[in-house]
Order: structure tokens, then C-alpha cells, then sequence
């Protein structure tokens, strides 16, 4: 029997507010999580609101592009 491709996948959520200065002057979000996620209930990115502690706020975080 061949092996059937997990439905359920590991993702990064980035905060969208706070941003970090960086050498090429791009703003990247410094607040990280990492969740599950399951590919067949949510084909889209995942949003969902965490707590930011650079912020002190809670505040959107959006999943990474892979």
C-alpha cells in the first residue's frame, strides 16, 4: 500500500505589526509561532490572532510562504 500524503502540516505565524529592521531594510515581523495546520479545512493562509510580546499587544500573525 502506498503512503498517503499527511493532511495535517506544521506552519510559522509571523506577527504583522512589529517589525525588525533589517540589512536590505525589509520589515520582518521578530514575534513567532509555529502550529498545525490542517490542509484540507484550510487550503488558504492561516491568520489568527496571538500575543505579541514585543508589542505587549495581541495582534494579527499570519502563516510564513514556504
Amino acid at each position: 500500500m502506498a503512503k498517503r500524503k499527511d493532511s495535517r502540516v506544521a506552519v510559522i505565524l509571523e506577527c504583522t505589526s512589529c517589525i525588525q529592521k533589517s540589512v536590505k531594510k525589509v520589515p520582518i515581523g521578530i514575534s513567532r509561532y509555529i502550529t498545525q495546520k490542517s490542509r484540507h479545512n484550510t487550503p488558504n493562509r492561516l491568520e489568527l490572532r496571538k500575543y505579541c510580546s514585543y508589542c505587549y499587544k495581541h495582534l494579527i500573525h499570519r502563516e510564513l510562504k514556504k
